[in-house]
């Protein structure tokens, strides 16, 4: 388990440090407005989609079934035709209902931003095609226990996309989104490319290939039970997801400028959720999935255990210093440039808002592996829905009053609603079988550690101690 949270940490730290090297040339060259809206909501439509049927509930679905499946290459190859016949069906519809798709998005754009954004959209939803085949292909990685090369691979998306903004520089703003949309089709390419190479290494491309082989010889895949578990899954893994997309929403209703403040809070955001919560919830989901096949409830308890106290004490620490260095985090990361002082203040604010809902959010990664690992797909979906639902109200209360703020606000309230309603369904007894008192203590002394070091630091440098 800590060897894969270490490789998947260390991947995401390498993508992490060179996207924040991205939004820093993003931010410095094309700055936070119109035309950064437009980006964002072009690069956001095929990362939901991505995120939605491809990372979380793709994953979630495909492993468990592939574990149990006796007929690996088969049911692998079954599964990757017919989904990306789906994925290439979904990119055409996209393609001839483009505006459509950008008015859901960004309502609140006006007719004239629309049509600006449409040809981005077209362009950006490419990426989903590749990225697709990525994540199946790194779920078969997963069940080798090979996490690094879908660790690092992002960084792949990244270096395109900077290269994209130094070829850019100096020209219009519509060309170097132009740039940007055509460096995240190339970053997929080479995820692409890097994902097939590593089947290669572990012996993965054989099984797939034969798989294939057999599938034309007219042996059938066992399928049974994925595609429910699947669609069920769309929606369990949706909830963080689509608290993004209803953001965005809210956000085009609100000055210009406030759906960047929310992407790049955001990108902020996801440092210490993917670097911690992702990481390790992706590195026990594999061991955790083989212990209840094998209904070793006791080890797959344990691993749950492990992994809450590891979570809670990164996350408890990183949502302290993500508040309470709020401002001094985005002047440093994005005041350059177009990016403004005013700006700064702005997103620090959203950025703080954000960073309440790191626990539940991260936490609950956790405890809602452990209903995938169960095949308790719908179970998930129910509990996303109604999170769902809870987000959509907090934002139409808190947007309009608070403006960007409400709305990040909103999503970490429903975070703490998602941390609650997976506690309830993997058991209050199980939960409280976990708590150790000493342990808490623990974390909360590491947490008034911090809490005073930070304020310490922080008067010393303002000049106010």
């Amino acid at each position: 388990m800590f060897r894969g949270f270490f490789t998947n940490s260390v991947g995401t730290l390498a993508s992490r440090i060179l996207g924040f090297v991205r939004d820093l040339l993003t931010a410095s060259i094309l700055g936070a407005g119109v035309y950064s809206d437009i980006f964002f909501v072009a690069f956001k439509l095929p990362n939901l989609f991505r995120r939605l049927f491809g990372e979380g509930a793709f994953t979630q679905a495909f492993l468990p079934n592939f574990t149990a499946s006796k007929k690996k290459g088969i049911f692998a190859a079954s599964v990757l035709i017919r989904f990306f016949l789906f994925i290439l069906f979904l990119t055409a519809v996209v393609w001839v209902f483009a505006p459509f798709f950008t008015k859901i998005l960004a309502y609140g754009f006006s007719d004239e931003q629309i049509t600006l954004a449409t040809p981005f959209v077209r362009i950006n939803f490419i990426y989903l095609a590749f990225i697709f085949i990525v994540t199946l292909f790194a779920s078969m990685l997963q069940y080798r226990d090979h996490f690094a090369t879908t660790a690092f691979s992002t960084a792949l998306l990244n270096l395109a996309m900077i290269a994209a903004l130094l070829l850019a520089r100096g020209k219009d703003e519509r060309s170097i989104v132009l740039y940007l949309s055509c460096g995240v089709v190339a970053g997929g390419f080479l995820q692409f490319l890097v994902h097939v190479y590593a089947l290669k290494f572990t012996g993965m491309l054989r099984v797939l290939l034969g798989g294939f082989a057999r599938l034309k010889n007219g042996v059938k895949a066992q399928t049974k039970g994925f595609y429910n578990n699947f669609f069920a899954g769309v929606v369990g893994a949706s909830a963080l997801q689509l608290s993004s997309f209803i953001d965005t929403f809210f956000a085009s209703f609100l000055a210009s400028g406030s759906i960047s403040y929310l992407y790049y809070a955001n990108r902020i955001f996801q440092l210490p959720l993917a670097l911690f919560a992702i990481a390790l919830s992706t590195a026990i989901f594999p061991r955790l999935t083989k212990q209840i096949k094998t209904n070793n409830q006791k080890e797959a308890l344990n691993l749950i255990e492990r992994g809450f106290y590891m979570l809670l004490t990164l996350l408890a620490l990183s949502t302290i210093g993500g508040i309470m260095l709020s401002h001094e985090i985005t002047k440093i990361l994005f005041e350059r440039g177009n990016f403004t002082a005013t700006n700064t203040t702005q997103c620090a604010a959203v950025l703080a808002a954000y960073m309440v809902g790191l626990l539940p959010f991260g936490l609950s990664r956790i405890f809602s592996h452990w209903l995938y690992a169960h095949m308790k797909q719908k179970l998930s979906a129910k509990i996303s829905l109604w999170c769902v639902f809870i987000n959509v109200v907090l934002c139409a209360l808190f947007f309009k009053p608070f403006g960007a703020v409400g709305l990040a606000l909103a999503s970490s309230i429903t975070g703490g609603f998602l941390f609650v309603f997976n506690i309830y369904f993997f058991g209050f007894n199980n939960f409280l079988a976990i708590i150790k008192a000493k342990k808490i203590l623990l974390i909360l002394g590491l947490c008034a550690l911090e809490i005073g070091i930070l304020y310490v630091l922080k008067g010393l440098y303002y000049g106010n101690l």
